[in-house]
């Protein structure tokens, strides 16, 4: 697409004829020679795929009951697809992935976020959603972000926000995500969000949501560009509808969604009184298995019940949710109906984008609630969730919510090798006595040692392979810089 370079000419480091990075100091993290010391370590045959590969000698948590657990077991994967996990398998011409010392487990599956906001991440830490008149919210996310600075948004800035930021949760692990950019004010904005998120190299769907402007063309691009991207059922990239029940017009992306056969998924907050909407077209039978709900907080008794009688999906942001005023994030609500529950980063401009935070703020928020029940004194209080179901929401959960549970999210025989090792024998967590709650408790994005997606390594011994990140961080400054510029407001590093 003409406007900013293909990956494959400008930011891929060449790997061989490259001798270090623009700096001259020692090589950091990301960097072109820190990526080629890396790369020099891979197994022949492993980095383009054309041997087996054997992942060998890990604690391999595979969250798949019907193919169990092991202390120390082996992954083997051929032509990107797992073909079996078991204790100890046989295969003397595979590449082989000295697992010892790691947790062997699927990737994680992010099922909500934004990341055309990469550049303006920290920029609303303390940010709530909605200006509710007290000065210190004036800079709310409602008219800060959506308002002022994605209006100034270009192509181009849309699409190194969604680079830089799908290229940074694969650093954390995360395999796959779905992908909520409501930056869709011309079709070469949608295009740029597409192509960022496919240069990414990971799994991606790609969320049509909302744009502004005269150039907009949402929600009736989403047929051009079905045909355009997503014609094949049989790629990596899959598509989303955006439904969002507070703008004005809502039914026709609803209409449009359904017609071209597409989940449906949207915000779903008492914040901006959508509840009233939400409960009237419950009653109408909208609600389907097709539909994801993001955050479903403050939602009435009826709402839920529509909900969960259709078989939705509910995608939450707990830490997000708890710290922009969402209104209390609904664990219990959801399980106790039995729904899907997945996890999701939401927006960097506020938090961070990594899953061991997800997890651990669903676990203890879950816990802290049970618990404060049973000091009450009251008999009947729900279960106490377990690292392994924090896992769960993490991953499987996620694919099942996506549509991909087929495809992703457990180490299963014929779904696709979207594989992580995490390092047991770090400082932070050595001695290992437990996996799910190493995974959960004491685990961090340091700990990712290893991701392969369908099969291709992303990161080999903790560094990130394929892309020059001191180049395309640079390329992120330039695109904040412009943004805060466009956007009439100021950068302060040490503001309140």
């Amino acid at each position: 697409m003409a406007g900013w370079p293909h990956p494959t000419r400008r930011h891929v480091p060449q790997m061989v004829a490259t001798g270090g990075g623009g700096g001259g100091g020692a090589a950091g993290i990301g960097s072109v020679s820190a990526q080629a010391a890396a790369a020099a370590t891979i197994p022949e045959g492993l980095a383009d795929g054309s041997r087996q590969i054997l992942i060998k000698g890990g604690a391999v948590l595979s969250m798949d009951d019907a193919v169990g657990n092991f202390a120390c077991g082996d992954v083997l994967i051929e032509n990107g697809l797992i073909t079996q996990v078991a204790a100890h398998i046989d295969a003397p011409d595979a590449a082989v992935i000295d697992a010892a010392g790691k947790i062997v487990m699927p990737g994680f599956i992010d099922t909500h976020h934004h990341q055309f906001e990469t550049a303006l991440r920290s920029q609303l830490a303390h940010g709530i959603l909605v200006n509710d008149g007290r000065p210190v919210n004036a800079s709310n996310y409602y008219e800060t972000v959506l308002q002022t600075f994605s209006m100034v948004y270009r192509p181009e800035d849309v699409y190194i926000n969604e680079l830089f930021g799908g290229i940074a949760q694969l650093d954390a692990g995360v395999t796959t995500v779905m992908d909520v950019s409501q930056i869709h004010h011309s079709p070469e904005h949608s295009d740029a969000a597409i192509e960022g998120l496919r240069d990414a190299g990971r799994r991606g769907v790609f969320g049509y949501f909302e744009g502004w402007g005269e150039r907009a063309r949402y929600p009736e691009d989403a047929r051009r560009i079905r045909k355009q991207w997503f014609s094949s059922d049989d790629q990596m990239l899959t598509m989303v509808m955006g439904g969002e029940i507070y703008l004005p017009g809502y039914e026709k992306a609803w209409e449009v969604g359904r017609e071209l056969g597409l989940p449906i998924a949207l915000h779903v907050v008492g914040t901006f009184g959508m509840q009233p909407t939400f409960d009237e077209i419950g009653a109408k039978g909208w609600f389907g298995e097709d539909n994801i709900f993001i955050h479903m907080t403050g939602m009435s008794e009826d709402g839920w019940k529509y909900a969960s009688d259709a078989g939705a999906h509910v995608s939450l942001a707990v830490p997000i949710e708890m710290h922009m005023r969402h209104g209390t994030p609904p664990i219990q609500k959801a399980i106790d109906r039995g729904m899907g529950i997945s996890l999701s980063s939401d927006v960097e401009c506020t938090m961070t984008a990594d899953m061991f935070t997800q997890m651990r703020s669903l676990m203890t928020l879950q816990r802290m609630f049970v618990n404060e029940a049973a000091l009450a004194g009251k008999e009947d209080y729900p279960e106490l969730m377990q690292c392994l179901d924090a896992i769960r929401h993490a991953t499987i959960e996620g694919a099942r919510g996506l549509k991909l549970d087929g495809v992703t999210g457990s180490l299963t025989p014929g779904k696709a090798a979207d594989v992580i090792l995490l390092d047991a024998e770090a400082i932070n967590v050595a001695p290992l006595n437990n996996v799910p709650g190493a995974v959960v408790t004491l685990m961090d994005r340091t700990n990712v040692n290893t991701v392969m997606v369908a099969g291709k390594v992303k990161k080999w011994q903790g560094q990130l392979l394929g892309f020059d990140i001191e180049k395309l961080r640079r390329e992120l400054e330039a695109s904040r810089d412009y943004l805060f510029e466009k956007a009439g407001i100021e950068r302060n590093l040490f503001r309140a």
